[in-house]
């Protein structure tokens, strides 16, 4: 199936995949080849796709995915990286910085923007530090 990644940078990834794994608000769902068209949200977190057995997994800053009729997916996502676009120091400051927002936030937009903050980071050191304890190679792809 196609598979298009877009952020509002513009097309980050666009393959021919055997399957896409990615995170819901009610968990994660796989989508293989001939999924009924569906619409949903999707959370930050890890998403895998699987070209000719090979796994890649993305770390997606939340967004929406689409399965259209015609079997093509496309993921509109706010953000997405790959493993090696992540830095392990950057991350654990982004979360201190997010941990210390939330604890200064009293009105109720603030602290729920710095705790999708939170999230978002911690979603990130967890895909990261999956990958890594696994052994996985993340080098950067030639261009």
């Amino acid at each position: 199936m196609h598979f298009k990644l877009i952020t509002p940078e513009g097309v980050k990834l666009t393959e021919e995949i055997d399957r896409l794994t990615l995170m819901t608000p009610d968990g994660q769902m796989t989508i293989l080849p001939h999924h009924a068209p569906l619409v949903t949200v999707v959370s930050p977190g890890e998403a895998i796709f699987v070209q000719s057995g090979k796994e890649t997994p993305l770390m997606v800053h939340g967004g929406f995915c689409e399965v259209q009729d015609s079997g093509n997916v496309v993921l509109l996502a706010d953000a997405a990286e790959h493993l090696h676009e992540m830095d392990e120091k950057m991350i654990q400051e982004a979360v201190t910085r997010a941990e210390n927002l939330k604890k200064d936030k009293f009105n109720t937009a603030d602290y729920e923007e710095a705790a999708m903050a939170l999230e978002r980071e911690l979603a990130r050191r967890h895909v990261l530090h999956k990958y890594r304890t696994k052994g996985f190679r993340s080098d950067k792809p030639e261009d």
